[in-house]
C-alpha cells in the first residue's frame, strides 16, 4: 500500500468512525483494509425488552464493517442487498469481521461474522454495487 493510499484508508476511516449513526451506536473500526474490516461495538444501552442485544444494534455493527471493507480500495460500492442470521443472543461487546469473498466487474459480496468474545452471535451476507468513478 502506498503512503497515498494509506492516507485516503485513514481518512475514510475517520469518516466511517466520526459519522452520527456509528457514534451513536459507540462503533470503532479497530481494523480496516481493503476488502476486510473489524468493527467493535458496545452493548451498553442496546438491550431489547429481553435483556439481550437488540437485532438492529447486531445488524448495524455487521453493516458497519460491510460498509468499510467496501469503501477502501478507490472503487465506491453502496449495498444493494443485506441479510442476516441471528445464531444466538449476546449480551456483551460485539465485534463484527468482514471479508469480501466474490468480486465482479459490477458486484462485490462480502461474508460478516458477529461474535461476543469468541462466540458467534450473527452472520451477515451484503452485496454491494461498485459505483462509477467521479470524475468531476
Amino acid at each position: 500500500m502506498s503512503g497515498h493510499d494509506y492516507l485516503q484508508n485513514e481518512t475514510q476511516i475517520a469518516l466511517f468512525n466520526g459519522c452520527e449513526f456509528a457514534r451513536i451506536l459507540g462503533m470503532e473500526i479497530i481494523e480496516a483494509r481493503a476488502g476486510y474490516a473489524r468493527v467493535v461495538m458496545n452493548a451498553k444501552g442496546k438491550a431489547n425488552p429481553n435483556n439481550v442485544i437488540h437485532g438492529g444494534a447486531i445488524f448495524s455493527v455487521a453493516d458497519q464493517a460491510f460498509a468499510i471493507a467496501g469503501n477502501l480500495d478507490n472503487i465506491p460500492r453502496v449495498a444493494i442487498s443485506a441479510s442476516i442470521m441471528y445464531l444466538s443472543p449476546a449480551t456483551g461487546q460485539l465485534e463484527a469481521v468482514a471479508e469480501r469473498v466474490g468480486d465482479n466487474e459490477q458486484h462485490s459480496v462480502y461474508h460478516i461474522r458477529v461474535y461476543e468474545d469468541k462466540r458467534l452471535v450473527a452472520t451477515f451476507e451484503g452485496v454491494g454495487i461498485k459505483m462509477p468513478a467521479n470524475d468531476t
